[in-house]
């Protein structure tokens, strides 16, 4: 054990001094083995054994100029690839991977990968994770529907540059795609979901689209930003990012006890009131612009919730159920 110690302690000192080798190449004008010496207090053979390290284990592109008697960096933007972290922290970067399940349908899933795939590749050899966290915990993503990477690339590009696009747009009822424009300002990703919400040409005023419904996106011309288009959008990510100009409304329910535990362990809204009731029930209330989506959060729960306001919701709930009763009939 106390050798093992002494190793990791000599490794970590070792990582060290190649990064402050490396820096000292970088920021000193042709540096002499003497310099470098002086500067990282080691002896020449050590200094020349870690240029020689940094040469094989890093590709560092390394050369002594034979005139100015010293050494360089070919490529100026070269850096040690090396991280010294905790074992902790290697298993939480572990940990993220089987996340990255949100995003499976999109290009970011490729792009996080490489990125932890480098940071992987920079760590020290002395951090060897013992952890058997990724085969005792599984990951259970919700269905997602898939983005078509061109799509996915182009809107970015979109928002970015300010210009407007054109697209074809299949809306959840529609069996086609029809042709629609779009200024996009910006992109929501809600629940693994993707939107862009911009102002529709189509329909003249501020929309939401789903970025796995469109295809065949064009960039067009450029247009001049709205600098009130904050304003003029109006969402509500906890319950849906359509844009609904109508005021939000108080949703008021009522949860049977027999769910009190999950209701009171979450929350459903930054501006919830929730309660326990002395029976064990659970009040719950909430302002928002999403009724629609509202609706179908609150038939989720069956006959374990109940419905105190608005009488429109009440109305909406029970026209819902009379559709669904038909179905079973």
């Amino acid at each position: 054990m106390a050798n093992k110690k002494r190793e990791q302690r000599e490794s970590h000192a070792k990582s060290l001094r190649l990064l402050q080798l490396e820096k000292a190449i970088q920021n000193m004008n042709y540096p002499s083995v003497e310099r470098l010496m002086k500067e990282l207090e080691v002896s020449r053979r050590t200094i020349l054994r870690n240029i020689d390290e940094l040469k094989l284990y890093y590709n560092a592109p390394i050369e002594y100029d034979r005139i100015h008697k010293g050494y360089y960096f070919t490529d100026e933007t070269f850096f040690v690839r090396n991280v010294l972290v905790s074992e902790g922290e290697v298993v939480a970067m572990a940990g993220i991977l089987p996340l990255l399940e949100r995003y499976d349908n999109t290009p970011l899933k490729e792009t996080i990968t490489k990125v932890y795939d480098t940071i992987s590749q920079m760590l020290p050899n002395q951090v060897q994770v013992q952890t058997s966290l990724l085969n005792e915990v599984q990951f259970i993503s919700d269905p997602i529907p898939n983005i078509d990477n061109d799509v996915f690339h182009k809107i970015f590009e979109a928002i970015k540059q300010h210009k407007t696009i054109s697209f074809g747009y299949r809306s959840i009822s529609s069996t086609e795609h029809t042709p629609h424009s779009l200024d996009p300002y910006k992109i929501y990703c809600q629940k693994g979901d993707w939107y862009a919400i911009g102002f529709c040409h189509k329909h003249n005023k501020y929309s939401t689209y789903n970025l796995s419904r469109m295809k065949d996106i064009v960039l067009c011309d450029a247009f001049t930003p709205d600098p009130d288009y904050e304003k003029k959008v109006h969402i509500d990510p906890y319950f849906g990012i359509w844009n609904n100009e109508t005021e939000a409304i108080k949703i008021e329910l009522l949860f049977d006890k027999s769910i009190n535990t999950y209701i009171l362990e979450r929350t459903w809204h930054k501006n919830q009131v929730c309660r326990q009731n002395e029976d064990g029930s659970v009040y719950l209330s909430f302002e928002s612009n999403q009724f629609q989506e509202t609706l179908y959060w609150i038939l989720r729960f069956g006959s374990a919730v109940q419905i105190l306001n608005p009488p429109e919701l009440k109305d909406a709930y029970k026209a819902e159920l009379k559709k669904m009763l038909k179905n079973v009939q």
